[in-house]
């Protein structure tokens, strides 16, 4: 299994519209960044991502994870963008704030902290579970 962090601006797509999406998910739709679509096609089913709000307390607030491998992306006309289906898991107990993420020296090297524009990046297994461990969560599903 590999791990994710997907970014989403409340405004755009909060993590209450994620939970309500259900188990059947919902597409990840509007990136439209090359690296961050070529992250999206790497994904598979089952793989588990860190659900991360990017307006106003930038935080992790939950857990999704992939129920449908990469496919074109709807809102798309072009074609060319892809975008993967995920469902939410679990919320943390406790969000995660990127300030938290940065002062935690295990996690200086996590692409969140080096490249926090990048809306779809991948994720260490060790940095996915002291994330979840920092939002109270410290048997992750």
């Amino acid at each position: 299994m590999a791990y994710w962090l997907l970014k989403s601006e409340r405004e755009t797509w909060s993590w209450d519209q994620q939970k309500r999406e259900g188990r059947k998910g919902a597409e990840w739709t509007g990136v439209r960044n090359y690296q961050a679509r070529n992250n999206m096609r790497a994904m598979k089913k089952g793989d588990r991502g860190l659900f991360y709000l990017s307006g106003g307390d930038k935080c992790v607030v939950g857990i999704v994870k992939v129920v449908k491998e990469a496919h074109p992306d709807s809102t798309d006309p072009t074609g060319k963008w892809d975008c993967v289906d995920v469902a939410a898991v679990a919320a943390l107990p406790h969000p995660v704030t990127l300030a938290a993420i940065k002062a935690e020296p295990k996690l200086k090297p996590m692409v969140l902290v080096k490249n926090s524009r990048l809306s779809v990046q991948p994720v260490t297994e060790a940095e996915w579970r002291k994330v979840c461990a920092m939002g109270g969560m410290a048997d992750p599903p």
